[in-house]
């Protein structure tokens, strides 16, 4: 649950912006309305104009605070390069579907898919996450081609895990998870 304003507390941008992707992950891109957002936090529509100009300017400061966000898991990435590539994979496998991130991720897709700059964003982050896994393969021994291949399969499953998931249902348990790379570490 997003944070409620009471008595002289002010909500920051980043209230607003986790209770719009709280409305996102929970309800879907058509949930996200000013008068829903304000009843979330418990304040009044003046709240809202006090941080930003309109719906449109929320929704391009949702866009970039997500590209950030991903810019942030691109950091973690990095941060744990020097760890056994199969222990990066799981630990990227594991993140991706973590219940708040899954349900982001999905929203954000299909967010992508009407909108231009979201799909610019959502390609950007892909091709990070790629070009990662794609290296934890090859650090692996396996043939350029084959961590590529490898690579772009696993975030495809990773993909199609998410879309067949449920909303409420985290998409692998950690069993599965982990089934799942050992398959993708076979030779």
């Amino acid at each position: 649950m997003a944070p409620r304003a009471t008595g002289n507390s002010r909500l920051s941008v980043d209230d607003w912006l986790q209770a719009g992707y709280t409305l996102i992950a929970e309800d879907g891109l058509q949930a996200l309305k000013i008068d829903r957002l304000c009843a979330r936090l418990g304040v009044t529509k003046g709240s809202f104009y006090w941080h930003f100009s309109d719906m449109a300017g929320y929704r391009s400061a949702l866009i970039e605070a997500w590209a950030e966000q991903r810019g942030e898991e691109h950091r973690v990435y990095q941060e744990i390069r020097d760890r056994p590539p199969a222990e990066r994979l799981s630990m990227m496998i594991k993140a991706l579907i973590s219940p708040r991130h899954w349900q982001l991720e999905r929203a954000m897709r299909e967010w992508a898919r009407t909108d231009p700059n979201v799909a610019a964003s959502v390609a950007a982050a892909d091709r990070r996450v790629i070009r990662t896994v794609r290296q934890a393969f090859a650090d692996l021994d396996f043939a350029p081609e084959e961590a590529e291949l490898r690579a772009q399969t696993t975030f495809a499953a990773g993909i199609g895990f998410l879309q067949i998931a449920g909303s409420k249902t985290p998409p692998l348990s950690a069993a599965q998870r982990e089934r799942f790379l050992e398959f993708m570490l076979r030779p």
